[in-house]
C-alpha cells in the first residue's frame, strides 16, 4: 500500500470536507479550497480524520492514491494554518514594495517591475528586502514565489538577486588578473 496514501488525515474542529463527484471541497476558518481527484479514489470521513482508499493495486491507481491524499492534506492545512514563503533580495539598490494588490520590485532593470498579486494571497514587504507571501493554497503560494524569484535569480559571482530564505547559492570564483610573463 502507498506509504503516503494510507496515512489518515487529521481533521481539526471547524473544518468540513465535502465530495461531489471528482471534486473535494474543504472549508475552514481561513478559506474554502477545492481540488479535483480521480473518482476511483474514495474518501471516508469519520472519528476526526479522513482516509482515502483505492479500489485496486494498478500502478496508476497507486500513484493517484498518494497524490490525492497529499492534495487533501495540504488543503486541510491551508484552511487552518495557511502557507507562507519568504524571499530575500540582495544587491545594491535592489528593493521591493507592496502597493495594495501589486508587488513593485526594483532589481536592476531600467524600470520597476509590477506584479499583480493573485487572488487569495497576501504579500508583505519588510525592510525593503524581505518579501513574505502568505495564503491558504500551497500551490498558489509556491508558484507566485517562484514567479517573483524568476525576475532576477541569484547569480553565482556576487550573489545578487532574489532568493528563498535560507537558500544556499554556490559561489564561483571570478576571473583572475592577467599574469605577467
Amino acid at each position: 500500500m502507498s506509504r503516503v496514501g494510507k496515512l489518515p488525515i487529521p481533521i481539526p474542529d471547524g473544518v468540513t470536507l465535502d465530495r461531489s463527484g471528482a471534486e473535494i471541497r474543504v472549508k475552514g476558518p481561513k478559506a474554502t479550497l477545492s481540488a479535483r481527484i480521480p473518482e476511483r479514489i474514495s474518501l471516508e470521513v469519520g472519528d476526526g480524520e479522513a482516509r482515502l482508499i483505492r479500489p485496486d493495486d494498478n500502478k496508476e491507481t497507486r500513484a493517484f492514491h498518494g497524490l490525492a491524499r497529499a492534495l487533501v492534506a495540504n488543503m486541510v492545512t491551508g484552511v487552518t494554518e495557511g502557507f507562507s514563503k519568504q524571499l530575500e533580495i540582495e544587491g545594491v539598490g535592489y528593493r521591493a514594495q507592496a502597493k495594495g494588490k501589486t508587488l513593485v520590485v526594483n532589481v536592476g532593470f531600467s524600470h520597476p517591475v509590477e506584479m499583480a498579486v493573485p487572488e487569495g494571497l497576501t504579500v508583505k514587504v519588510e525592510a525593503n528586502t524581505k518579501i513574505r507571501i502568505e495564503g491558504a493554497d500551497k500551490q498558489a503560494v509556491g508558484q507566485f514565489a517562484a514567479d517573483v524569484r524568476a525576475l532576477r535569480p541569484p547569480e553565482p559571482y556576487k550573489g545578487k538577486g532574489i532568493r528563498y530564505e535560507g537558500e544556499h547559492i554556490r559561489r564561483k570564483v571570478g576571473k583572475t588578473g592577467a599574469v605577467a610573463a
